[in-house]
């Protein structure tokens, strides 16, 4: 099979270029030309600008024909179009990556692929920081009215594993199995309680290969790409981590309102913690994944994901990494039960 994969030199897309290759498929990546080709002897190159407007622009996809198109890095409904228009006499399936985040009503838990989406107050903006799940939704449209049955729509949750730049998921894993990358860190590591809080996420590879295979069966529909709901909560993800660590810290179970307190920023300043006062986010970590999981969706163990996850982490040049995050300082404030300053 042919495929063609619009991005694919980062995170999810170096995984989905190792399935297709894996399975012996034909690859062409088109990008900028800025990141290093995963794997170059063995996929077509292909380089240019999303943006029609930023030259060379589209000019390499001008020709060549191609089972699939994977589009991994479409943000912006006008640039999308511009893909999708030009392709579409050529390809004969559109697979658009999206998001959870178009959902307008997230405050409760079971949004499944019906639910409303957001919309853009105005169709022209391109801030993608500002707008993202409205854009992603918009970009969606493009798609679908473009391919009609021939569009499949991807919706993945919290992407994690290596080569996950975020460090939302690599956070956790770092501060349990190598701690040393945080810095001086205390033997205490500051959880958001309570243990059974819920969470979701999916391994990019498993995300990878199920996208190639929707490819390769031509499965059009609309899919949340997510775990089973409640198959995870916080109190697993603490135990798969602490078997996967040679020497952890304990974990410090602590109540949310000292998190609060001390200003702490949900999700980014404690990756995967949204606070329970928030009820606009309520569903947030509890989609409905049974369409994804019908069509052959599958999640492997949390702990094969710490491992795998923990050996990149502990090879790549780590500079940088973790900014936005808990620094050490807080983190062993609230675990002390300091008041916040």
């Amino acid at each position: 099979m042919k495929l063609l994969v619009l991005g694919g030199t980062q995170f999810l897309g170096r995984h989905v270029v190792s399935a297709a290759l894996d399975d012996g498929h034909a690859v062409t990546l088109f990008t900028r030309g800025k990141k290093p080709v995963p794997q170059p002897d063995r996929v077509t190159a292909l380089t240019g600008d999303r943006d029609p407007r930023v030259g060379p622009g589209l000019g390499a996809l001008t020709a060549g024909e191609w089972d699939a198109v994977i589009d991994l890095s479409g943000y912006v409904p006008r640039v999308v179009g511009a893909a999708a228009a030009l392709l579409e006499p050529r390809v004969n399936r559109y697979v658009f990556v999206s998001s959870v985040s178009v959902y307008a009503e997230q405050s409760r838990p079971g949004v499944d692929e019906a639910g409303r989406v957001l919309e853009l107050e105005d169709p022209a903006t391109e801030e993608i920081l500002k707008y993202y799940g409205a854009l992603k939704a918009a970009c969606e449209r493009v798609v679908g009215e473009r391919y009609g049955a021939r569009a499949t729509i991807v919706r993945p949750g919290l992407i994690v594993g290596p080569y996950d730049a975020t460090d939302r998921f690599g956070y956790w894993v770092a501060r349990f199995v190598h701690p040393a990358l945080l810095g001086e860190r205390g033997p205490r590591a500051l959880v958001p309680a309570p243990a059974t809080r819920e969470i979701q996420l999916i391994d990019a590879r498993d995300l990878a290969r199920w996208i190639v295979d929707l490819a390769v069966r031509d499965a059009g529909g609309t899919f949340n790409a997510v775990s089973p709901a409640g198959q995870w909560t916080m109190g697993d993800l603490v135990d798969a981590l602490l078997a996967s660590a040679p020497s952890p810290p304990a974990p410090a179970w602590t109540d949310e309102g000292a998190i609060v307190a001390h200003g702490v920023e949900p999700w980014v300043g404690l990756p995967l913690w949204i606070p329970s006062q928030d009820p606009d986010h309520a569903g947030f970590l509890a989609i409905d994944g049974t369409r994804a999981r019908r069509a052959g969706l599958l999640t492997r163990p949390l702990a094969d994901t710490i491992v795998d996850t923990a050996a990149w982490l502990a090879q790549r040049d780590n500079a940088g990494a973790w900014k936005l995050t808990l620094s050490a300082a807080k983190e062993r404030a609230i675990v002390e039960g300091k008041p916040a300053a």
